[in-house]
């Protein structure tokens, strides 16, 4: 697969990926709670390869042609944007060690940044409007295997984009609590803002 394909889809990947959305917001929240980065972008990261995984194997284009599968994706992530949004807003995050909270706690914030990813119809149609085009049917690569190898590509800059929101979120407002609440409810805010952006593109 030529390298030009893999250059082009990185410079039209990495313009999303920087872009700030929910998986940011959750970046910037597990950053302020102390070591919970990793596990929540290896959650949020876990669900950027299904939408990945789901698109080369064929079942993305099945489940764009099928409006009810994807209103009930639309649905049930703008609900949990929602729920995370308001629970930011009235329990916004302080930056604090947690050094006693037992090992499930970290499963809980992977769980939540899966299904923050995976339940947000735009990052599957994402992958299903853009991965086709960056592929080459002449290569001596499969197209699903090309595919699979560009989502990964767009996988690895989210991964290094969100430790570093998470992680400069941490450095920056460790010292600053009021600051850091200030911060939580925007990102509570903007999760909200997204849910309510999904759903009024579902009723119209």
């Amino acid at each position: 697969m030529p390298l030009n394909l893999f250059a082009a889809f990185w410079g039209v990947s990495i313009l999303f990926v920087i872009t700030p959305g929910a998986d940011w917001a959750y970046a910037i929240s597990a950053g302020l709670r102390g070591r919970r980065v990793i596990p929540a972008v290896a959650g949020m990261l876990g669900g950027h390869l299904i939408a990945t995984l789901l698109v080369a194997a064929g079942i993305g284009t099945l489940i764009a042609g099928a409006p009810g599968v994807l209103s009930a994706l639309t649905l049930a992530g703008a609900g949990y944007l929602l729920w995370l949004g308001i629970g930011m807003l009235r329990h916004p995050s302080l930056p604090r060690a947690e050094e006693g909270e037992d090992v499930g706690s970290r499963k809980k914030w992977a769980l939540k940044g899966l299904c923050i990813s995976g339940l947000n119809p735009k990052v599957f149609l994402l992958f299903l409007a853009l991965l086709p085009q960056f592929t080459d049917t002449h290569a001596s690569w499969p197209l699903p295997l090309q595919m699979s190898a560009l989502g990964l590509v767009h996988v690895f800059s989210c991964g290094v984009v969100y430790l570093l929101v998470g992680y400069g979120a941490s450095a920056v407002l460790k010292t600053r609590p009021r600051a850091a609440q200030r911060v939580s409810r925007i990102s509570g805010g903007l999760m909200i803002a997204i849910a309510a952006i999904l759903l009024v593109e579902q009723f119209i």
